[in-house]
C-alpha cells in the first residue's frame, strides 16, 4: 500500500519527533522474519519503551536528516525496522535480545548520542546494564564503607560489654 504525499509527511512528522528525543537508534534487517515474531519483537520494544517502526528507507532517511543520526543514512538499504529510544540502551537491548533467538533478524548498525555503532558496538551498548540496575550498584557501593563501620562499632561495644561483665 502506498502513501499519499500527505501521509508520508505525516510519518516523517512522526518519526523526526521520536528522533528529536531519542538517545539511540538501531536499525535491523528483517528479511525472512515471520508476522507473528515480528509481533512478538513490536510488544517487547512497546515494553521497554522503545518506539519501534517499518519504515521506507527514504523516509526514515528525511526523518534523520540534519540530525545528530544524520550518519545512519548511509546504512538505510534493504527491508530494515528501526528501534527509537530515549532510553541509552533500551532500544539496543530489546533488538539484541531477539536477535538471539531468532537469527533472521540482523542488526546493521546504530547509533548513540551522535556517533556511528556498527553490529558489534550495538551488541556491546545491549550489553550495559540498564539505568535502574546501575543506580542500584552505586548506591549499593555508598553504602557498603557504612554499613561496615557500624558493623565495627557493634563490635567494640559488644567486646566492652562482655570485658566489664
Amino acid at each position: 500500500m502506498s502513501l499519499n504525499l500527505n501521509d508520508k509527511k505525516a510519518v516523517v512528522a512522526e518519526v523526526s519527533a521520536k528522533v528529536a528525543t531519542a538517545q539511540t537508534i538501531v536499525v535491523a534487517e528483517y528479511r525472512g522474519i515471520q508476522v507473528g515474531h515480528l509481533t512478538q519483537l513490536r510488544a517487547n520494544a512497546r515494553a521497554q519503551g522503545v518506539y519501534m517502526r517499518v519504515l521506507k528507507n527514504t523516509l526514515a532517511r528525511r526523518a534523520v536528516e540534519g540530525t545528530a543520526f544524520a550518519s545512519l543514512a548511509s546504512e538505510m538499504t534493504g527491508p530494515l525496522i528501526y528501534a527509537i529510544s530515549e532510553d541509552a540502551v533500551a532500544a539496543a537491548k530489546v533488538v539484541q535480545d531477539f536477535a538471539k533467538s531468532n537469527d533472521k533478524l540482523v542488526i546493521k548498525a546504530g547509533n548513540y548520542a551522535g556517533k556511528s555503532l556498527d553490529k558489534a558496538g550495538v551488541v556491546a551498548l545491549a550489553s550495559i546494564p540498564s539505568r535502574e540496575v546501575l543506580l542500584a550498584q552505586v548506591v549499593g557501593m555508598m553504602q557498603a564503607p557504612v554499613s561496615a563501620f557500624a558493623r565495627a562499632l557493634a563490635a567494640v561495644a559488644a567486646k566492652k560489654e562482655a570485658e566489664a561483665a
